[in-house]
């Protein structure tokens, strides 16, 4: 049974940072990619970030590239989002997601990813 656990979320005013854990147990960690995605009230759950099962691959949309960073520690079972200059538009519940497929596959569509976890909370305050 794989799980996806995440953590580090929390209040924190604009401009500040923030990092996301996602902890994994279960199944073949290091053959999955990682992705996250977050969902704001009242809105789609939308793509953030994902990375290779080697991490030799990253993704990240537009509204966060170069204030984000997905990493990965594969020995640990863990993904990280280091998420810095946060706005008040990065409020939302956060997921990890993982994938059997590509690291691309997750930038694509949510509905690629096999398995999810519940999320934490992120508020930024201006």
């Amino acid at each position: 049974q794989v799980q996806l656990v995440e953590s580090g979320g929390g209040l924190v005013q604009a401009g500040g940072s923030l990092r996301l854990f996602c902890a994994a147990s279960g199944g073949t960690f290091s053959s999955w990619a990682m992705g996250w995605f977050r969902q704001a009230p009242g809105k789609e759950r939308e793509f953030v970030a994902a990375m290779s099962w080697s991490g030799s691959f990253t993704y990240y949309s537009d509204s966060v590239k170069g204030r984000f960073t997905i990493s990965r520690d594969n020995a640990k079972k863990l993904v990280y989002l280091q998420m810095n200059d946060l706005n008040p538009e990065d409020t939302a519940a956060y997921y990890c997601a993982s994938t059997r497929r590509t690291a691309r596959d997750l930038s694509i569509a949510p509905g690629r990813a096999d398995y999810w976890g519940r999320g934490t909370q992120v508020t930024v305050s201006s």
